[in-house]
């Protein structure tokens, strides 16, 4: 059966609480837009907060793209205990009464910087077997997850507030666990550590300044008000090359085929977008002045 709802398509940034889902949260949306459908760009861990944009509509399709960009987090860690989740939610496994300095802690960092590798955390939706880590974990088993290859921009200390606590800022790129940075911080410390707070201040071009929080969400919800606050699909795409359609071009993109774009300095073999009066119309790649469709906008 075809799902009801309005055919809306943009982007709502969405401050998010502590607490719910993220699948709560794009839940809570799509009902708030009467939208037929929705997706969000990158899970957060239900304590955490911050930015968590929604796709509505034709706007799922650049989720990929929003997925794929940098983003940034705020954190706060606690040193000198670990915890079985990694954060404050979990039991106790380890203590320490070792507090390293400002200086010791900063030149660790180094070693969390550029291509890593990380090991999820037991508790973390990671796939094994078919069957998510946490679920394993609930019942007790201890899992030797795999390492995962992370580029970390930046991490950065950022205050200090007293001898058990840190705040850091770090930017990566997809598929970051912070709690593992936290846990693997206290080990290469040699104190132990987990997160206590975490909070994405942006992810690809979408700020948490610009976020709404669930009350307005709820006040606006149903009424031409909360309209006004999307973004658009486009923004989406802010990471990709854009690529300006013929009219003749953008009808067989349209169509799923390739179709003539106006000449850029985009490469033979990059992956682009292309638009009509400053509408996305296809994402593809760019061949001797054709984009070759991968992903078509119904708009």
């Amino acid at each position: 059966m075809a799902r009801k709802g309005r055919d809306i398509s943009g982007w709502l940034v969405i401050d998010k609480p502590a607490g719910p889902t993220s699948t709560a949260v794009v839940n809570k949306v799509r009902w708030a837009l009467g939208a037929k459908k929705a997706g969000h760009a990158g899970t957060l861990d239900p304590e955490a907060t911050g930015v968590l944009a929604v796709a509505l509509g034709e706007a799922t399709k650049t989720v990929p793209f929003v997925t794929d960009a940098l983003k940034a987090y705020e954190f706060t860690v606690r040193l000198g205990i670990a915890t079985n989740t990694d954060d404050a939610e979990g039991e106790v496994i380890a203590q320490s009464d070792l507090r390293p300095d400002d200086a010791a802690i900063k030149e660790a960092l180094g070693a969390f910087v550029g291509d890593i590798m990380q090991v999820p955390p037991q508790f973390s939706a990671v796939k094994i077997d078919g069957e998510r880590a946490y679920k394993r974990a609930r019942d007790g088993e201890e899992m030797d997850l795999a390492a995962r290859p992370l580029w970390v921009e930046e991490l950065v200390l950022t205050d200090r507030p007293d001898a058990d606590h840190v705040t850091l800022e770090m930017t990566c790129g997809k598929g970051g666990y912070v709690r593992s940075i936290a846990r693997d911080l206290g080990a290469a410390l040699g104190c132990h550590a987990h997160v206590v707070r975490l909070r994405r201040i942006w992810s690809g071009p979408f700020d948490v300044e610009d976020g709404l929080t669930m009350e307005q969400v709820e006040q606006m919800a149903r009424t031409p008000e909360l309209d006004t606050h999307l973004h658009p699909l486009e923004l989406g795409l802010a990471d990709l090359p854009e690529l300006k359609a013929t009219p003749e071009g953008a009808a067989k993109l349209r169509n799923g085929n390739p179709g003539m774009v106006l000449a850029s300095d985009v490469e033979y073999g990059d992956e682009a977008w292309a638009s009509l009066d400053g509408r996305a119309v296809a994402v593809g790649v760019y061949k001797a002045g054709m984009l070759h469709p991968s992903r078509v906008f119904n708009q």
